[in-house]
């Protein structure tokens, strides 16, 4: 991992020393990911066995769903900053001292702060990749376009802006603009299980899409697209620690 816990005596009034160390919040979002989303399970195990749910229980399962998508992506966004921030600050500790010269590498070769924070997050993958001359993802390489489909959907719920959805059996092609809901169902439909709870005649976004199998595919991409970069770039990934912890499933 990389980071560093350092007790170190600082000049105080008192007399005292203090504790300095760096957080991982991407380990923190990725169990919340994962937590939420069995718990989003159980709830479609429990309506599988019973048939019957309460509006309650609805609004549970979708807030369990909706803040395990959103977890599984502050993961990604976290898990790059913080590689980065370690190799800018200088605040990296490895035994191996190759995986030291790399770090190092990336602080140097990118160093302005404010053009990190302007590039977007994949890109952020991918400039590292390239700084330390390791090969770049594919763009049609699944574990790259499944993470950008996964953007998509949290750009979408997190800036949403209403739209009319059209519910049109055997719409011929180019009669009117596809909406962004049929552009999702387009992009999402038979990637992963559909959410149970959905009624029939609700559209497939956000409904049927929203489900525990959507949150297990978010979970499930991003760990395998994460454990690629970490294994180009041939350093362990901060979650190593706690694979077995990542179920989706209770």
């Amino acid at each position: 991992m990389t980071i560093r816990m350092d007790k170190i005596p600082l000049e105080t009034n008192d007399g005292e020393s203090v504790i300095r160390f760096r957080d991982c919040f991407s380990v923190r979002y990725i169990q919340a990911a994962s937590l939420l989303c069995r718990s989003g399970y159980t709830i479609e195990k429990n309506y599988a066995e019973s048939g019957e749910i309460s509006q309650e229980l609805v609004l549970q399962h979708e807030a369990f769903i909706l803040n395990s998508l959103f977890s599984s992506v502050a993961f990604l966004e976290s898990t790059v900053n913080e590689l980065w921030s370690d190799a800018a600050d200088n605040a990296y500790f490895f035994t191996d001292e190759k995986n030291e010269v790399l770090l190092k590498t990336i602080g140097e070769k990118w160093k302005n702060e404010n053009y990190f924070d302007r590039t977007s997050m994949v890109n952020k993958y991918q400039k590292i990749l390239a700084i330390t001359d390791k090969p770049v993802f594919d763009e049609h390489n699944p574990a790259f376009s499944n993470i950008r489909n996964l953007m998509e959907i949290r750009n979408y719920l997190m800036h949403y802006r209403r739209e009319w959805v059209v519910i049109q059996n055997g719409r011929v092609p180019g009669t009117r603009e596809e909406t962004r809901v049929e552009k999702f169902e387009k992009m999402l439909k038979n990637k992963f299980r559909e959410n149970p709870l959905a009624h029939s005649s609700r559209p497939y976004f956000p409904d049927k899409c929203l489900g525990h199998g959507c949150a297990e595919w978010a979970i499930v991409n991003s760990l395998e697209f994460t454990e690629e970069f970490f294994s180009r770039l041939e350093l362990p990934a901060p979650y190593d620690g706690i694979k077995r912890e990542l179920q989706t499933k209770t």
